[in-house]
């Protein structure tokens, strides 16, 4: 019998899943006024600042080997949101979402005892009936991007893992946000020239909330939710973030899929939810796997 607490546990998951998918949403808005690139660097330095104020890290904290994973943390992270909000810049939300999840897919796929195949397959399937090739109308560049962005989140899973095993608390967190915001401001100025002539006052304050929005809020809700949920049933509800994305895309975006796409992102969903329950390498690491968030 579900029991009141396991049940707030859900609704604080589905709460975290809809805050990340309500930021991406609000993100994709923004690029009337703002390059995917921009709001990318946007929502990542002011995500390191607040993490920097909030996690405190202290140099005595790290050693060489654990701040190095850190930086290269920040790095993928980088990587992941930047390349995702090219992506969502292209093709739908729910789209990009789903194809991205084949990145902790994958790792969960990998760790798991047996590493059954029928979970990737049966994704790799939902993707090809999200994406239609056969009728050239999904743009291959933003396909191209989310599955760079599923890379760097199969990445940044396996370094979270390292530097969390390595640093106590949110430090290790705080410190790769802060490279993140650094590389993707970087990034974003070497590939538009006049992007300070974009960041206006309002701007800035719409780009701190959308970093409240995703990841700050996100990550408390998850903690929560944690501390109510086992990690397998945890695992389970994250698995339905394709689905949410597919939902929020409709509703904010007016992105209305065809019944292929649904049809696919149920799919996705599945492997997900039987990646999550059945691929568990041993009870803590497995479940580490499958509920690791997305920083995008």
């Amino acid at each position: 019998m579900t029991t009141p607490r396991a049940r707030s546990g859900a609704l604080l998951a589905l709460g975290s899943m809809s805050c990340v998918q309500l930021g991406l949403a609000a993100s994709v808005g923004l690029f009337a006024v703002v390059p995917p690139e921009g709001v990318a660097a946007l929502r990542l330095g002011w995500a390191g600042l607040l993490l920097l104020v909030i996690a405190r890290p202290r140099p005595s904290s790290f050693t060489r080997a654990s701040f190095g994973a850190a930086v290269l943390l920040g790095v993928v992270t980088a990587g992941l949101t930047m390349l995702f909000m090219a992506a969502v810049a292209r093709i739908p939300l729910g789209t990009a979402a789903a194809i991205e999840f084949l990145g902790p897919l994958g790792v969960a796929v990998f760790r798991g005892r047996g590493r059954a195949l029928v979970w990737p397959v049966l994704a790799g399937g939902g993707v090809v009936l999200l994406t239609e090739p056969w009728q050239g109308a999904t743009d291959p560049v933003g396909v191209a991007f989310a599955l760079g962005a599923a890379l760097c989140w199969a990445g940044y899973i396996l370094l979270t893992q390292r530097v969390g095993d390595a640093v106590t608390g949110l430090q290790g967190l705080a410190v790769s946000m802060l490279v993140a915001g650094v590389v993707g401001v970087g990034v974003a100025s070497a590939l538009v020239p006049d992007l300070g002539a974009s960041l206006t006052g309002p701007v800035l304050l719409l780009g701190l909330a959308l970093a409240l929005l995703l990841p700050v809020v996100p990550f408390a809700l998850e903690m929560l939710a944690l501390r109510r949920l086992a990690a397998g049933a945890f695992g389970t509800l994250m698995a339905l973030e394709p689905a949410i994305a597919l939902l929020v895309g409709a509703v904010v975006l007016g992105q209305l899929p065809p019944v292929l796409a649904v049809v696919g992102i149920v799919l996705v969903v599945t492997a997900g939810v039987g990646a999550a329950r059945t691929g568990e390498r041993l009870p803590d690491d497995g479940a580490r796997v499958a509920r690791e968030p997305s920083p995008v």
